[in-house]
């Protein structure tokens, strides 16, 4: 133990004093939920872009006001009105080896990422790509079998890879090869420099950059095993972001040194319900669990008030019906319902897993009241918080042990397109094709997923993606918490700094080029 803090503290100064010497701008970009180090595939990645994003580049993303979709490798594009092509002017970009950018890479890219071999999490939702056409080495065509309303969103997140680096890797090779952590090359305002284990990446300017040689010379990205590490390492000034839970909020505001950058999240926390095991077949016991769960006392108690109940699995009003089940707080309905499902028999007081990759005292606090709340009603569980590789390597594991996630408390971010919470609940969408880890396989919840995403008229979508929420909220495959507000803090000191709270799922137009000191 004296050894690990010797060796933090060593870091803390090297970096400093580094940082001291040429501006170099340090974060903590990867504290909270779905913090990534250890995994740097970024076809395997389902958070984390924050990060990736500086030094990989998807065609398009989101602006920052998450309002519309941008260029970003593509210097624009066009949808026919049939929505099933999708044409794409690449920009003139280079990767950082200095060789150009083309479209055999994006043909290159979007062929690793429909293939699962390549532990790519988007094949699921590139099944209704059809072609993939070059007219030249600037223009990209790609043709759908059916119109697909996630797809530009789904577009956003995968990053180009380069032909001329990966191409001689065999697809099956690649999920864990050295390459990602070591050598990776893109073509995104920063460069790779290099990665220490489990404490932080570098990367360098990268000069070559199409919008401008960016305006310090490194960032570096510090990890940390939870978000109150991070908290006093950006209070002592040797880190100038970090993304920090509302409870800690209160630390800087007012403060002249710091700003606090507030915002929806869009994502929903919930108890997912594993339905590889029997315990959660009986619908009764999944609504037995809602009503069993004081959420207002835990917003208010713990998050400060600082969220607000999830009814399904959506959070607009727009997409939310009236007649939704609110499923108050009543221990005693919730009794009643166990009873009459015979959870005795199904489970009786055998303590059941929830696994979380959520390492931060709130969410400690939060599953000490759930299993408070749910014992009363005779339901034991065991919280158990693990790092984000290996609840990824266990929830989407080829032979899963149900036992080993019985349940699980996580998040799922819902929006800015409401198509996204598709890949956590549709059954096409089990692992390894997708990211549905709770092996969700409900009728109604599927054809209303599939419905929406087949309707070309925006008007009538968003009318069948409210019938996504009425089947969530209805059949219950997650027990739907919360969705709480999400806070970062960056030093006062930084000039044309661009962080969005709520971008879990996805990268956003942040500028890092422009990023600099006052």
């Amino acid at each position: 133990m004296i050894k690990k803090i010797l060796m933090a503290a060593g870091l803390a100064v090297a970096l400093a004093s580094s940082q001291a010497a040429d501006k170099a701008l340090v974060g903590a970009f990867d504290v909270g939920p779905g913090g990534l180090q250890g995994n740097f595939n970024p076809l395997a990645a389902t958070a984390g872009f924050t990060w990736l994003s500086k030094y990989y580049e998807p065609l398009i993303a989101y602006d920052q006001t998450l309002d519309g979709l941008v260029g970003v490798l593509a210097q624009s594009y066009g949808v026919s009105p049939d929505q099933l092509t999708y044409t794409f002017k690449l920009a003139d970009a280079k990767w950082h080896d200095g060789r150009p950018f083309s479209a055999k890479d994006v043909r290159f890219t979007l062929g690793l990422a429909a293939n699962s071999k390549s532990g790519s999490v988007f094949a699921a939702r590139l099944e209704n790509l059809e072609k993939v056409e070059l007219p030249n080495d600037k223009t990209v065509v790609l043709r759908l079998r059916k119109p697909t309303a996630s797809f530009l969103d789904t577009l956003s997140k995968i990053m180009m890879l380069p032909e001329h680096s990966l191409g001689g890797i065999a697809v099956q090779d690649l999920p864990k090869n050295a390459y990602w952590s070591s050598q990776p090359v893109g073509t995104g305002p920063f460069k790779w420099g290099r990665y220490v284990t489990d404490q932080y990446v570098e990367l360098q300017a990268f000069e070559g950059y199409r919008g401008g040689a960016p305006a310090v010379p490194r960032l570096i990205n510090r990890f940390f095993a939870n978000s109150a590490a991070a908290v006093a390492a950006l209070r002592a000034g040797e880190i100038q972001f970090s993304y920090v839970e509302a409870n800690d909020v209160a630390t800087f505001a007012g403060n002249k040194d710091f700003r606090v950058i507030e915002g929806d999240s869009y994502v929903v926390n919930y108890l997912g319900f594993n339905q590889l095991t029997p315990l959660w077949k009986d619908g009764r016991v999944r609504q037995a669990v809602m009503h069993a769960i004081n959420r207002d006392a835990i917003i208010k108690s713990l998050y400060n008030g600082a969220a607000k109940p999830a009814h399904c699995v959506y959070t607009a009003a727009r997409l939310q019906p009236k007649e939704l089940n609110p499923y108050a707080y009543d221990p005693d309905k919730a009794r009643k319902l166990l009873a009459e499902a015979g959870w005795d028999k199904i489970n009786g007081k055998k303590p059941i897993t929830v696994l979380t990759y959520y390492n931060n005292p709130l969410a400690t606090n939060t599953l000490a009241a759930i299993q408070a709340m749910l014992a009363q009603v005779g339901i034991q569980i065991v919280p158990r918080a693990v790092d984000t590789p290996t609840y990824n390597a266990t929830v989407m594991g080829s032979n899963p042990k149900p036992d080993d996630f019985a349940m699980v408390y996580a998040g799922l971010q819902n929006g800015p397109d409401a198509s996204n919470i598709n890949i956590g609940l549709n059954a096409k969408q089990v692992p390894p094709a997708g990211t549905n880890i709770m092996r969700v396989d409900m009728p109604a919840v599927t054809d209303a997923l599939d419905k929406a995403l087949a309707e070309p008229d925006p008007a009538r979508r968003e009318r069948e993606f409210a019938n996504v929420c009425r089947a969530t909220n209805a059949e219950l495959p997650w027990a739907t918490l919360w969705v709480a507000k999400r806070y970062g803090v960056a030093s006062a000191k930084l000039d044309r700094f661009v962080w969005l709270p709520a971008p879990g799922g996805g990268p956003y137009a942040d500028e890092a080029q422009k990023w600099s000191w006052k």
